[in-house]
């Protein structure tokens, strides 16, 4: 089934690997992925109908877990159906790839600029609460919101350029169970592949002023905290981040691990099991810490549903 290349202009179709052999498991992933995907879409869009819907929860942090609600949404509506579709069939048209990687940059790029404005959110709401009126007004929200989407918008075209005009000459199996950079990169024949390297190198980069960033704001919020004379007040501030911070954890660390893992423990199933961590992980269960966490979104909920 595989296909030698001379150049990606003759390549149709990529195959993608598959998360077994038999039929009998094939089936049973299809059904997990199909579980974990309606769990996902009912939590994400549980929170977005929540928050357009009560007036009490149209305040900065809400309208940014709306939109990070969002970027989940669509974040795991790209994998995980074609994860479903790839435990029975095993293909994805080269356009199809082109338009994965696109959107999963896309809305994970855009998920790592809205979480760090939510970090900034946060140290404004603890450290300067007299200003958070006026340095977080709505105006201020909608521009941040949309530089974050812009941003990721973006990037993602600029990757996926620069990814899908390199020539593909090695044959057309990706090694994993959707369109991803590094998989696509090594069935490229040409030294071009520097440039997008290059660009890898500089999505670090940001990645990284963003996490100082936010690792930055958390140390000013818990000197903050610390300062709070009441433990009632110091534990009311401090549970007001503790979601935003799971979050944060949850995204880098399943992130870090499946790019920044040394080679030596690489291997085809674990690169399998920690990309499904980072790509389904997340959007899954943000909503759940989320809701947990706040009880005005509880009891939002239970307004709705009753």
């Amino acid at each position: 089934q595989r296909q030698q290349m001379s150049n990606s202009s003759s390549i149709t179709h990529f195959l993608l690997l598959a998360f077994a052999d038999t039929w009998e498991m094939q089936l049973l992933h299809f059904w997990l992925f199909l579980g974990i995907y309606l769990a996902a879409l009912l939590g994400n869009g549980l929170i977005i109908t929540v928050i357009a819907c009560d007036h009490r929860l149209h305040t900065p942090m809400y309208f940014f877990l709306l939109n990070l609600s969002l970027l989940d949404l669509g974040s795991i509506s790209t994998s995980i159906p074609k994860a479903m579709a790839n435990s029975l069939w095993d293909t994805i048209s080269y356009a199809g790839c082109a338009a994965q990687v696109f959107l999963v940059i896309f809305f994970t790029s855009a998920e790592l600029y809205l979480i760090t404005i939510m970090a900034y959110d946060r140290y404004i709401a603890i450290c300067k609460p007299l200003h958070y009126g006026t340095l977080l007004g709505s105006r201020a929200c909608v521009h941040m919101a949309a530089a974050a989407w812009g941003s990721g918008f973006l990037y993602a075209l600029l990757h996926t350029a620069n990814t899908f005009s390199l020539p593909v000459c090695h044959d057309n199996a990706v090694d994993q169970f959707f369109c991803e950079i590094p998989q696509i990169l090594k069935l490229s024949c040409s030294d071009a592949y520097l440039r997008e390297v290059g660009l890898i190198a500089f999505s670090a980069y940001v990645g990284f002023v963003c996490f100082v960033f936010i690792v930055v704001s958390y140390v000013q919020i818990f000197r903050a905290v610390l300062r709070i004379p009441s433990q009632r007040g110091r534990h009311k501030a401090f549970s007001t981040c503790l979601p935003h911070l799971a979050v944060v954890s949850l995204f880098v660390s399943t992130g870090m691990f499946a790019y920044l893992k040394p080679p030596s423990i690489s291997s085809p199933s674990l690169d399998l099991v920690v990309a499904v961590l980072y790509s389904v992980g997340p959007p899954a269960v943000n909503p759940l810490i989320y809701s947990m966490r706040s009880q005005e979104l509880q009891a939002a909920v239970c307004k709705l549903v009753t």
